[in-house]
């Protein structure tokens, strides 16, 4: 084609352009000002009105929904969230229309108007689902023509500024729904107990049609349910979802199948039957949640498991109606899975809505005097400095620390004990003395370092601080003890099921933590109380009572769980009942069996042996390393090179004269002598033996010598290593070269105890060798103990070279 031929055609299309370029001015115009309103910043329709949170336990039980600031049930729920069910049959019902029109309806607000002013029918508004959240969020009247415009013209504005998908989310989560009830995620919970997501079409057609008539069709009903014989919704309601079903089958008749289940009665929970579950737990989650910054989201899941809360509740309301009488009226418990630190129950109070008691206050969070339920970590730290091992003999006497004077809570002393007897009948005399024996960390350090809040300074305290001086909560205490059923790693409780998992800071070492543990499980249950059947599952638990009777306490764990358990008053006041292994540990052991009963594969996690832990012989009567002269002998935990360890001097020979019947004098070469073995124990413990009516045979003597019975015999002699030397040790095969240890012995000696620096490293036979590894280079005094007490010792040298 030639430019003259095309010439026409190019003036035309200019003619054309020219006559419609102010339309096409204006179109452009108009979609950029769409574009516009689109674009501009504008607050997102959630954020119109305040949510509600609805709190779930671990397993999905609700168990609180809350009304939001304005006393209203309302959930936020996205769209993707929604039963599709639901979304279609809201459509079908309010507006068939609404994915073409812009916001209103022209047929159904001119049908609204003839049939409500020129008919006088029934009032009809016409209104599109836009129009309908227009009225909700800028709560206009439409019951005039002027207020029905001023509802056209904001959903006008809502479409500009919000897509199809936005209006329509927005409007499902403002609707109302009866009462005080507002949107399909507040309703679906409140009267189906499911999210509605999970609504069946029965279900989701009944929502659908109440917010056209929300008081009369379903407020009604919502206040009958559970008053006989209204256990379903009016017929009302019925007939209206049934007839939008009718509606439904022609679009979706493969639904036809279902029809026999809107036959049915369609139960609805009345508002006054929420779960109100977890109270306490639940009020320090959404306390914790009204300090968080920045959008909070209205699902929260914790970590509680509703059958173990209810459990705890059982017992609880079950042991306070039992024991009235003695005047305990309140408890509070806590349960905590120590495999992840989650909280799976915790009971505040022993009623709620108990006034009496101030049954509000979460006991769980509530300080309190511990009384004896801190002595396991006291005990803790001295394996872990070298104080003491679980065997060794402490000294339960009237002692002096300093101005401090402690006493037994029975008011009587057992002179010596096993640190494990200490610990498991309670004794305070042992305790305080290992407190006063600790360096670093102090006890009071190490409660700082193990997170208990508002203590005063060290010397407020002082000693008194071992037998609960101070006061930590339910939930520090626990924390403490699943510390020790996790070695000795403390990490934070967790009662939000996103609370990220913690590695925990380690306190205690693994070795001191199982033998404290080991302890612990030696403690006898309180059988005669509670009437249970003896233990398969090991339990390891330790009571408490506050000075004065105003907390009686037991915590302890099994399997995986730490429990702890409290009896008082909130308001302090004592009662003589509040003792802990009489008021306590049987509403402890009542729940440790019901969960057993419950859960009868409930097992404890594996946990294996420390690596650096060993056992070894001792002599019952001292706790030390028996000689060849202790008559009873047993084993102890102890960790090489940290736990005290020594030869024992409890029971020595005498030379007894035949003649006199006295200790002989020496020499003894020509006379008729024989050996007897006595027991030397200390002053202090004689005279309690001597008041606790105990008979112990007085070690004899004669004035008329010195030294008189005293057994002879030649002390060890080490051969090796050589004295004065210097081993060298090459840095390639650091940590293979041992050093042999070796010594003689008098003939009378059996067993040779040898120590490195105080520490114990192993036991040798008179002329046998024992390997030693030294661990680094250095200066060390090597020292051997025979079975009688006599000992020989040397240093050594030990150097690294290329």
């Amino acid at each position: 084609m030639s430019f003259m031929s095309a010439k026409p055609l190019l003036s035309a299309i200019a003619r054309w352009v020219h006559r419609w370029q102010n339309w096409l001015v204006g179109i452009v115009l108009v979609m950029a000002a769409l574009i516009g309103c689109r674009l501009w910043p504008h607050v997102p329709l959630r954020e119109w009105q305040t949510s509600s949170t609805a709190v779930y336990d671990s397993k999905g039980h609700l168990l609180r929904l809350t009304l939001a600031s304005d006393d209203r049930y309302r959930l936020w729920v996205p769209l993707r969230d929604v039963s599709p069910q639901l979304v279609q049959g809201v459509l079908l019902h309010e507006d068939r229309w609404y994915r073409w029109h812009a916001g209103f309806n022209p047929y159904g607000l001119l049908r609204g108007a003839w049939v409500t002013y020129v008919r006088h029918g029934n009032p009809q508004g016409g209104s599109t689902v836009t129009m309908q959240l227009a009225r909700l969020l800028w709560r206009l009247n439409t019951r005039t023509p002027l207020g029905k415009l001023h509802q056209l013209g904001r959903a006008i504005q809502l479409e500009l500024f919000y897509s199809k998908n936005q209006i329509l989310e927005a409007y499902l989560n403002y609707a109302p729904y009866g009462r005080n009830v507002e949107g399909v995620g507040a309703a679906s919970l409140a009267y189906f107990d499911k999210p509605p997501a999970a609504l069946s079409l029965p279900e989701a057609l009944t929502l659908a049609v109440v917010p056209q008539d929300p008081t009369r069709r379903l407020q009604a009903s919502a206040e009958s349910v559970g008053d006989a014989p209204s256990d379903v919704i009016n017929s009302r309601l019925t007939e209206s979802r049934n007839r939008l079903y009718a509606r439904w089958l022609r679009a979706h008749p493969q639904d036809a199948s279902l029809k026999p289940l809107f036959a049915l009665p369609l139960n609805l929970r009345p508002l006054s039957q929420l779960p109100f579950e977890a109270p306490h737990a639940v009020e320090q989650v959404l306390a914790a949640r009204r300090l968080q910054a920045g959008p909070l989201d209205s699902r929260v899941t914790t970590t509680l498991d509703l059958d173990l809360q209810h459990g705890l509740e059982r017992q609880v309301a079950r042991y306070i109606e039992r024991n009235n009488a003695r005047g305990i009226r309140n408890a509070a418990a806590i349960l905590i899975d120590t495999r992840d630190m989650a909280v799976k129950a915790l009971v505040g109070s022993a009623g709620y809505a108990d006034g009496s008691i101030q049954g509000q206050v979460n006991g769980t969070l509530a300080k309190r005097s511990p009384g004896s339920t801190l002595k396991p970590f006291i005990y803790a730290l001295g394996f872990d400095q070298g104080v003491l091992h679980p065997q060794t003999v402490l000294r339960d006497v009237p002692t002096s620390f300093g101005p401090y004077t402690p006493e037994n809570f029975d008011g009587h002393f057992l002179g010596p004990v096993t640190a494990t007897e200490a610990l498991v009948r309670s004794r305070n005399i042992p305790a305080v003395w290992v407190a006063s024996q600790l360096r670093q960390p102090s006890f009071y350090q190490f409660l700082r370092d193990a997170g208990i809040s508002r203590l005063a300074s060290e010397k407020h305290y002082g000693l008194a601080l071992v037998l609960g001086g101070g006061e930590v909560t339910m939930q520090e205490l626990a924390g403490l003890y699943a510390m020790l059923a996790n070695r000795g790693e403390l990490k934070p409780l967790r009662l939000l099921a996103d609370d990220p998992s913690s590695k925990g800071t380690r306190l205690l070492s693994d070795e001191a933590s199982f033998m404290v543990m080991d302890m612990l499980r030696q403690n006898p249950r309180p059988d005669e109380t509670t009437g249970a059947q003896p233990d398969r599952l090991p339990v390891y638990w330790k009571t408490g009572t506050s000075w004065g009777f105003r907390d009686a306490w037991t915590a302890g764990s099994f399997g995986p769980y730490v429990l702890v358990v409290w009896v008082g008053n909130f308001d302090g006041s004592s009662n003589p009942a509040f003792v802990g292994a009489e008021a306590a540990a049987p509403l402890f052991f009542q729940m440790v069996d019901a969960l057993r009963a419950e859960r009868p594969r409930l097992s404890e996690p594996v946990r294996h042996m420390p690596a650096n832990l060993k056992r070894v012989d001792i002599c019952l009567a001292s706790g030390d390393l028996p000689n060849q002269w202790c008559p009873q002998k047993g084993m102890t935990w102890f960790i090489p090179g940290k736990s005290p360890i020594r030869v024992s001097q409890i029971h020595r020979p005498v030379v007894m004269d035949d003649a006199t019947g006295k200790p002989a004098c020496p020499p003894y070469e020509g006379k008729h002598t024989h050996l007897e073995v006595y027991e030397f124990w200390p002053s202090e413990l004689q005279q309690v033996f001597i008041q606790a009516g105990i008979p112990r045979r007085t070690p004899p003597r004669n004035e008329t010598c010195t030294n008189s019975g005293v057994a002879v015999g030649e002390p060890p002699r080490i051969t090796s290593p050589l004295r004065g030397s210097i081993y060298a040790m090459r840095l390639k095969q650091q940590g293979e070269s041992r050093i042999a240890f070796a010594a003689n012995g008098d003939a009378a000696t059996r067993t040779l105890y040898w120590f490195v620096n105080d520490a114990f490293v192993g036991r040798s036979a008179p002329g046998e060798s024992l390997f030693w590894q030294p661990q680094a280079a250095g200066n060390y005094e090597v020292r051997v103990i025979d079975d009688r007490g006599m000992s020989d010792q040397r240093s050594l040298g030990v150097s690294l070279v290329e």
